[in-house]
């Protein structure tokens, strides 16, 4: 099963991306920036990317971070290592994934603030199941939501600790 129609993020959810207009308007956070980052082919590369990734947040010296991922399966595998990039140096983070699946594709310990969605297994009841409706497994105001309110949590540890 590759991206399919309920899966793809269309131009307006980017402009008006729950998420970032979530951590934007909460009065506790400071939003720093936005980092993009691609899914590399190679193992290497992928390896190298979720690093940097973690480097960067160590650098802007970010208090917590949110994850999201536009794609599942072989994406998962960066994604989970950046995870681990930013946890190891201290940054808790959330993340936002599709996993139309049990789990990720790998494992780590760092992957206890994720928070799964896959919308379409409730409306069609299988697991995997595409629904072929346009975008109705993006992220929405309450994946946002209760992302923000996660991490919000998870950096209150981190500073009780």
């Amino acid at each position: 099963m590759g991206i399919g129609t309920s899966m793809k993020e269309t131009s307006l959810h980017y402009y008006r991306d729950p998420l970032v207009e979530m951590v934007s308007e909460d009065q506790d956070v400071n939003l720093r920036g936005i980092i993009i980052v691609g899914s590399p082919d190679k193992n290497e590369d992928k390896l190298l990317s979720s690093e940097r990734v973690g480097v960067t947040l160590e650098c802007a010296r970010a208090d917590g971070a949110i994850f999201s991922c536009n794609g599942l399966g072989n994406n998962h595998i960066d994604y989970a290592h950046a995870i681990e990039a930013a946890e190891k140096r201290g940054v808790p983070v959330v993340a936002l994934s599709m996993v139309p699946a049990k789990d990720f594709v790998v494992q780590n310990d760092c992957l206890d603030g994720v928070l799964c969605y896959y919308k379409a297994f409730e409306k069609t009841g299988a697991m995997g199941d595409e629904t072929t409706v346009l975008a109705e497994n993006t992220v929405s105001e309450l994946d946002a939501r209760k992302a923000l309110a996660m991490l919000k949590l998870k950096m209150r540890k981190k500073g009780n600790s």
